[in-house]
């Protein structure tokens, strides 16, 4: 549904150049809801404005819903028009509402509308629809100063479904809201992912979005994306710096003759004694250092990580049978396949 290729976007200020984005490939699938997550100034923001048009791409392709955009962009009047119509089947939901102040809610929501040329019984009609879609059917007459934070997030939406769009474009869309406004706000837009087949992508600083909401995720780093996936195949990817950061454990080795190692449980996994069942078996004893466990897409999953009496030579029976039983086995220090063959997993680089 959304697909960037060598998307580049290079900021120029007085002489100096800023590569916010450089050389980007990144793959939505339709139906799916996808977080880009990174720190300040890795180039999020850069890439969902560019994935509409709303800032112009260096270089590279934006194709969406099998329109590449960027071909439209600035090629006579024609194609201008065929790139606006483009972008009204694109929602964007922003961190900061931006609401007029001086439109009640309901006009808020018709305004989209309003440009599209839609009449004003038909405008009244689909705002009222989409306010009662986000549960604000008693807010129409509402002014934005009236509402709480949650409550103007859900009129963002509401506004960004107004075209109808195949795609909603979320902006750091929570970052000001509260825990429990945030779980709200997330649970709608994966309402709305399900009930209108919306492709949903948010770009985030808090991995807690990408726990709850997300199919698939992407790290970015200085304007590149560095780990991509769905979810499940970055948790299950040995020395996944998403996997890690979705689910921090921690925790030293007590001596150089310890193996520490972190185990990431999935499905069934996540139920059985295994740790009990090494320690029967093998007679040894198991410490464990650090443990987390949460569902991540209606999944539930955990990491741990426990210390090894002795060096990795002396255990790697112990380590084989935990992958036997169906475990994701990295040793710290090593990064390795479920076959102990050692592979240094980053994009873009293997050996």
């Amino acid at each position: 549904m959304i697909t960037t290729s060598g998307l580049t976007k290079v900021y120029r200020s007085r002489g100096r150049e800023v590569t916010a984005l450089d050389g980007v490939d990144l793959h939505v699938r339709e139906g799916e809801v996808y977080g880009v997550i990174g720190q300040s100034g890795a180039g999020k923001s850069s890439l969902i404005r560019c994935v509409n048009l709303l800032e112009r791409p260096t270089s590279g392709t934006v194709t969406v819903d099998g329109v590449d955009l960027t071909a439209l962009a600035g090629r006579g009047q024609r194609a201008s028009k065929e790139l606006r119509q483009a972008r009204s089947r694109i929602g964007m939901v922003f961190q900061h509402f931006n609401l007029l102040s001086s439109r009640t809610v309901q006009d808020n929501v018709e305004l989209p509308l309003e440009i599209l040329g839609i009449s004003g019984r038909e405008r009244s009609r689909k705002a009222l629809e989409l306010l009662d879609l986000v549960g604000l059917s008693d807010k129409a007459k509402s002014y934005p100063a009236q509402l709480s934070g949650g409550q103007k997030q859900r009129v963002g939406i509401a506004r960004a479904l107004a075209g109808d769009p195949k795609v909603l474009l979320s902006d750091e869309a929570t970052s000001a809201l509260d825990p429990e406004t945030t779980r709200s706000i997330l649970q709608l837009l994966r309402d709305l992912n399900q009930q209108l087949g919306l492709t949903v992508l948010l770009i985030t600083h808090e991995m807690d979005v990408v726990k709850t909401v997300c199919d698939s995720a992407a790290l970015m780093e200085r304007g590149r994306i560095v780990e991509s996936g769905t979810v499940g195949e970055l948790l299950a990817t040995p020395g996944s710096e998403l996997a890690a950061a979705l689910f921090p454990v921690s925790g030293e080795a007590s001596g150089d003759d310890r193996t520490v190692v972190d185990l990431t449980f999935h499905g069934e996994t996540t139920t059985e004694p295994v740790i009990s069942q090494l320690s029967r078996t093998y007679n040894i004893d198991i410490s464990i250092l650090g443990a987390a466990m949460d569902t991540v897409g209606g999944r539930q999953v955990g990491r741990m990580r426990i210390e090894l009496p002795g060096r990795f030579e002396e255990n790697v029976v112990p380590i084989g049978f935990l992958r036997e039983q169906g475990l994701q086995v990295d040793v710290a220090g090593r990064a390795e396949l479920a076959s102990g063959e050692p592979q240094l997993v980053k994009e873009g680089v293997a050996k």
